[in-house]
């Protein structure tokens, strides 16, 4: 929804409009492609990097700064752990969105973290490898204790 409705106010095309909903989707999948299924990693960080994106597109950013928007979404939120879609995932989407849109905003002024500011990597390839590596390997047992916490009924 945030980049329809980023699209709408800009009065973009539908071409361009869809373009920005394809990569949005794309982004999404790429980040979570390398996590497997089943991580304590909140979806919602790598759908947000997906609309980071899908916004800056029609604002005719240039792919550095589309890089530079999923950097700086990344950088901010990556540590959103998923605790099992209840009422608190509606908070973490709004939050998720927020920070996709300062992720955004920072790349339009050409602010992006910098290489060794956390997990962030120089090469965007390589700082979304590092968060899969994140989510499939070092989330495994924060996996395992979400859900013992929520079994503790």
């Amino acid at each position: 929804m945030p980049i329809v409705v980023f699209a709408d106010e800009l009065k973009v095309s539908e071409e361009k409009k869809i373009r920005a909903l394809v990569l949005a989707n794309l982004v999404a999948i790429y980040i979570k492609k390398d996590m497997g299924k089943l991580s304590a990693f909140c979806g919602a960080v790598s759908a947000s990097c997906g609309a980071g994106a899908g916004i800056a597109y029609p604002n005719d950013l240039s792919y550095e700064q589309i890089c530079m928007t999923v950097k700086n979404t990344l950088g901010n939120i990556s540590g959103l752990v998923c605790d099992g879609a209840k009422g608190s995932c509606a908070a973490k989407i709004s939050s998720c969105v927020d920070a996709c849109k300062l992720g955004f905003n920072m790349a339009k002024d050409n602010v992006c973290f910098k290489a060794g500011d956390g997990i962030i990597r120089e090469d965007i390839d390589e700082t979304i490898k590092g968060i899969a590596n994140i989510g499939r390997n070092a989330m495994r047992q924060t996996d395992v204790a979400i859900l013992d916490i929520m079994l503790q009924k």
